[in-house]
């Protein structure tokens, strides 16, 4: 039986509502929507690919502090402000998962917590051997 286990890191943004940055159970860690705010001051930047990239660190972070790595992650969920900024977004993407990237869905939305122009969610694959919190 697999224990279901909180993932946080101060290197990430907090949770802005009732949901935990991550959860493990067994070898699959999921990892709630991450938007654009940088953990230590707070700031939302408001070009399209300094989001992404804030994004992507965040997943980063919380992914590194389940024992993973960028290569883990299996799926990637990407909410959009505008379809037109696809290009820009998938410049930056692109960037952080440059070898066998994960499948991916990306979708334009009406609106982001925020504001912001992006979000990204993820699930990722750690074998136990991989993660310094599994027996």
């Amino acid at each position: 039986m697999h224990k279901r286990m909180v993932i946080q890191t101060d290197k990430a943004p907090a949770a802005i509502g009732p949901y935990s940055q991550a959860i493990k159970m067994g070898p699959f860690l999921f990892i709630s929507g991450q938007i654009p705010i940088d953990p230590i001051s707070g700031e939302i930047k408001k070009d399209v690919k300094d989001q992404t990239h804030q994004c992507l660190k965040n997943l980063r972070e919380i992914v590194l502090e389940a024992g993973g790595t960028l290569k883990n992650i299996v799926k990637t969920s990407v909410f959009i402000k505008n379809m037109n900024q696809f290009t820009e977004i998938n410049e930056v993407y692109s960037q952080y998962f440059q070898e066998e990237p994960p499948a991916r869905a990306c979708v334009e939305v009406a609106r982001l917590p925020k504001d912001v122009l992006v979000e990204i969610e993820a699930v990722a694959f750690i074998k136990p051997t991989e993660c310094g919190h599994c027996g």
